[in-house]
């Protein structure tokens, strides 16, 4: 784990973070634990890009299996007396 602790970032300021990013994801450190972590603007794009193909991939799912019929219509109670029966 690439990880600097928060002290050093209040002794060396950002610099400190920007020499530890060229490893990787920086891990902060506070109180002995990881609070933090810290990643490049190119990588956070990425992390957000695939996020959003992932959620519109589930969209795509979810109207595919109402497509195909795979999808049943209910109320809240009639899907707990449904999984009641599964027990």
């Amino acid at each position: 784990m690439n990880a600097i602790a928060a002290q050093e970032i209040k002794r060396k300021g950002i610099s400190a973070v920007d020499e530890a990013l060229k490893e990787g994801p920086v891990h902060i450190i506070k109180n002995n634990q990881p609070q933090y972590v810290v990643i490049s603007e190119t990588r956070y794009r990425e992390l957000i890009e695939a996020e959003d193909e992932a959620y519109t991939a589930r969209i795509r799912a979810s109207l595919e299996d109402v497509k195909a019929g795979r999808v049943t219509r209910g109320t809240a109670e009639d899907l707990i007396r449904e999984l009641e029966l599964e027990d």
